[in-house]
């Protein structure tokens, strides 16, 4: 199987599923706390979101270490675990803030709703975001000839 097939077929749809796990994961704990633990504008509306993100941060992390790039893992420790996080938590903001861009860009351009505007925009990074797994946070170690 070519690499290109490789991607699309064999990690895509488990990169997919952790994501979305993450993407329920992060509407949960924001309704939670900007509901039950939150009650001023800065909680609901800057803590209760940070919270959220990390926490879908995190699922999509456990999820994509320990399924969709379980192979490229050469020694499950807790300091691989944590060391690959601090990388993926990077490049998972990155991309929260190149798909914020791109989510005002599109509605500045065609006035769509919101909601529209952040799934084109959610296609957009989860793109970028693949990318990132694949070339840098879990990069498949060169093998020596």
């Amino acid at each position: 199987m070519n690499k290109l097939k490789e991607l699309i077929v064999k990690r895509f749809p488990k990169f997919f599923a952790g994501n979305l796990l993450g993407t329920a994961i992060d509407t949960l704990v924001l309704w939670l706390f900007s509901h039950f633990v939150f009650h001023g504008y800065i909680g609901q509306v800057i803590i209760s979101p940070v919270i959220s993100f990390e926490c879908a941060v995190m699922t999509n992390y456990v999820f994509s270490y320990f399924v969709t790039w379980k192979d490229r893992i050469s020694q499950v420790s807790t300091r691989s675990f944590f060391r690959r996080f601090v990388g993926y938590n990077a490049t998972c903001t990155g991309t929260f803030i190149l798909k914020m861009g791109v989510l005002m860009l599109i509605q500045w351009l065609t006035k769509w709703n919101v909601v529209i505007c952040n799934l084109l925009a959610l296609c957009v990074s989860g793109v970028v975001n693949f990318l990132m797994d694949n070339y840098v946070v879990f990069k498949k170690k060169v093998e020596e000839v």
